[in-house]
């Protein structure tokens, strides 16, 4: 049998994807030019906790990307330190 044939003859297989592990999501943090650097780096410190070092290179990427993801996990895992950002009056999605 010839290659052609072959891959003719082999099965297609649809891609099964588990909904329930969606390990791929991100908080990202973006950027609303209300807030000063100093709030947004202890922000993060304080909910995402962060160490300083990292905090202030998300707060610059936040300025000057004007998003950076800050933590990564299933929807459920990120949902808390989505709303503790909001509720500090910072803008942040899960995509």
């Amino acid at each position: 049998m010839s290659d052609k044939e072959l891959l003719k003859s082999k099965p297609e297989f649809e891609e099964l994807v588990d909904v329930d592990s969606d390990k791929g999501r991100f908080l990202i943090l973006h950027n609303d030019e209300h807030h000063t650097f100093d709030y947004v780096i202890e922000t993060l410190i304080d909910v995402c906790e962060m160490d300083s070092i990292q905090a202030e290179q998300c707060t610059f990427l936040v300025h000057y990307k004007g998003k950076c993801d800050v933590k990564k996990g299933r929807y459920n895992f990120l949902k808390p330190y989505r709303e503790a950002l909001i509720d500090k009056g910072l803008e942040a999605t899960i995509d």
